[in-house]
């Protein structure tokens, strides 16, 4: 424990932000799993509609630092790869 007023300050101030980054982070994880398991069930409609949701999702943690820039853009690229694939199996 923090002997100090402005340490024991800084440390509700961490657990606050750490709270936080993680349910920011679980909301990214929860859309890219959501748009994953609609591109594995052959669902394009609502493939399409997650993955609109699950990139700006992904771009606000790049923004907000949780992410690191070449992770987020893995994870997009994986989405839109899966989603092109799904979407060329339906046309052919």
């Amino acid at each position: 424990m923090a002997n100090i007023k402005s340490a024991a300050k800084k440390a509700r101030q961490a657990e606050k932000h750490r709270q936080r980054n993680v349910a920011l982070r679980t909301r990214m994880r929860s859309a890219i799993k959501k748009a994953v398991k609609a591109t594995q069930a052959g669902d394009a409609a609502a493939a399409t509609t997650a993955c609109q949701a699950a990139v700006p999702a992904i771009d606000t943690m790049v923004s907000k630092g949780l992410v690191h820039r070449n992770k987020a853009a893995r994870h997009k690229s994986r989405l839109n790869k899966a989603l092109k694939a799904l979407k060329a199996s339906k046309a052919g």
